[in-house]
């Protein structure tokens, strides 16, 4: 319910701020009831591309059996952490200058029609995000767990929805940094267990081989099986008694993501020649 909470709550708000920008950038212009409905519009579009996106993605499952439906999804847990690590990287490096971005796509759109487009592409992107994630993390669930994950996606996208409207209002406690930031250190978590599942479903298959099993043991100190070690296993990918492959898996993907998201250094500017 965690993991599904941080996910649509974090995807939501991004599709809200997109939203939020087109329309203070609508607001100034000459005819804002017209591009206004180009907002709405695109937003309907988005959601029904993520949702039709989502129905092709259980439409696909339901035609497959044995390994070749472990397979499948084993690639879609893969997938999805390395989506959240792009995500990630992408919202690092362009978030702050993301305003200006939408701003002038929109005033390079054609009308209504192109606001539209602008919307639905944004609002496609999470969307289609939030249901490869959502997908990723409900492999291992059973009918009661995958009615928490809804509840969790409900919750999430009532939080967003209360975020945006504190941004709009002016909330001057809420540091919108900090909560990005914050929420970016969940959404890697969250990514390292979806690591976790599709290593371990290639393991099954006898795709990958385990290198060692275990490479440790520390059940006695905190065990997955329930309480706070159950937790970190769904939300973090925490094993009490992890294989080298998948420690090894760990590894690469925190490597790969402290390289992703390190500072890049500012160029200074070149004075012009005379």
């Amino acid at each position: 319910m965690i993991n599904a909470f941080v996910v649509v709550w974090r995807e939501s708000l991004e599709a809200l701020l997109v939203i939020s920008v087109l329309l203070a950038w609508i607001a100034r212009q000459g005819d804002p009831g017209r591009l206004r409905r180009g907002v709405w519009a695109g937003l309907g579009g988005g959601v029904a591309l993520a949702a039709a996106l989502g129905a092709a993605t259980f439409a696909a499952q339901s035609q497959l059996q044995g390994q070749a439906l472990e397979a499948f999804q084993a690639g879609i847990a893969l997938a999805s952490a390395a989506l959240v690590l792009q995500m990630v990287a992408w919202m690092r490096r362009h978030g702050a200058g993301m305003k200006r971005e939408l701003e002038a796509r929109a005033a390079s759109a054609s009308g209504a029609t192109g606001v539209a487009l602008v919307t639905a592409f944004a609002v496609a992107r999470e969307g289609a995000e939030t249901v490869v994630f959502l997908y990723g993390i409900g492999l291992e669930r059973d009918t009661q767990g995958a009615l928490a994950l809804l509840a969790g996606a409900a919750a999430g996208l009532a939080a967003a929805l209360l975020c945006a409207w504190a941004i709009a209002r002016g909330a001057r406690r809420l540091n919108m940094r900090t909560l990005l930031r914050t929420s970016e250190l969940l959404l890697l978590a969250i990514a390292t267990a979806m690591v976790g599942h599709g290593v371990e479903r290639l393991i099954g298959m006898g795709w990958l081989p385990p290198l060692a099993d275990p490479l440790w043991d520390s059940a006695t100190l905190l065990d997955d099986a329930g309480g706070i070690g159950r937790v970190l296993a769904d939300f973090a990918g925490y094993r009490a008694r992890p294989t080298g492959a998948l420690v090894a898996a760990y590894l690469l993907f925190w490597g790969v993501a402290l390289v992703a998201l390190r500072p890049r250094p500012v160029r200074p500017k070149q004075a012009p020649a005379h």
